[in-house]
């Protein structure tokens, strides 16, 4: 296996143009190095279900790829369906989490199955995040006791300006038990401490035998700079932030230049 490579692709802003498409030149390449005996994982703060039609899109099933969901929560084998690695949400934080959401007119959601699970008020931002995902909102009358399952991730939602607030109280209060970052500036993510994107690959890559050498991973957003500068290739898209770019060994063209063709081109064929 040693010249077999894992390309890592972030979905929103790398492996999809601007209309949330992957094109039919980036579809070709991907699985033109499938065919080979090469690796593909989609790695992104998305739930599970928000990645599966990409992962069909790409057969990622019939060639053995990975699903790294919940940035970093979570990673599956497509092919088995088994869960590789995964991390639990602290539970003894949820009611904590719930009742904060609750003085502050925040949404609050986490994810069960194909649904998402909305603890407090529907609003714009929760809509979104159903709508990006393809997933549908179920409220709950008594989110405590429905929430008596394993949680990947929670997400707090609120006008930016708030958001940003709440961030640094929930950090101050909380930041010694879980992660809590700004994916977006009304998206507050609440994920288990010390999960990134970096951190789960690497403990998925001994597991199957690879190694850090052989992979290259792309992206454009803060939460890829762990892996961008983890792999052995770490590429930021023409598009990424420039302190992802800063990061990285290549840069690549943006998401609506079939980027990743360049990356697939230059590194692995």
């Amino acid at each position: 296996m040693n010249d077999i490579k894992m390309l890592v692709l972030d979905i929103d802003g790398t492996l999809t143009n601007s209309r949330k498409e992957i094109t039919e030149e980036t579809k070709k390449a991907i699985k033109s190095i499938q065919e080979r005996g090469h690796k593909v994982m989609l790695a992104s703060g998305r739930p599970t279900p928000g990645m599966r039609r990409y992962e069909e899109e790409l057969e990622l099933e019939k060639y053995g790829g990975y699903l790294l969901s919940f940035n970093g929560g979570r990673i599956i084998n497509c092919r088995t369906g088994e869960i590789v690695y995964q991390k639990m949400f602290p539970s003894v934080l949820i009611p904590k989490l719930y009742h904060f959401a609750k003085q502050n007119d925040c949404g609050l959601i986490t994810y069960y199955g194909d649904k998402i699970i909305l603890g407090t008020r529907m609003d714009d931002y929760v809509a979104l995040e159903s709508r990006i995902n393809g997933m549908k909102v179920q409220t709950v009358d008594d989110f405590l006791s429905f929430v008596d399952f394993d949680v990947n991730k929670m997400l707090m939602t609120a006008p930016p300006d708030k958001a940003e607030e709440y961030e640094k109280q929930l950090s101050q209060k909380y930041g010694d038990i879980i992660s809590v970052y700004r994916s977006e500036p009304f998206f507050i993510e609440l994920m288990p401490k010390g999960i990134d994107k970096a951190t789960s690959i690497d403990r998925m890559l001994s597991t199957v035998g690879m190694t850090r050498e052989n992979t290259i991973c792309c992206g454009d957003g803060f939460n890829d700079m762990t892996m961008i500068e983890y792999a052995g290739v770490g590429v930021a898209m023409a598009n990424a932030q420039e302190k992802v770019k800063e990061k990285a060994d290549y840069i690549t063209k943006s998401n609506d230049e079939d980027g990743i063709v360049q990356v697939i081109d230059e590194f692995i064929l």
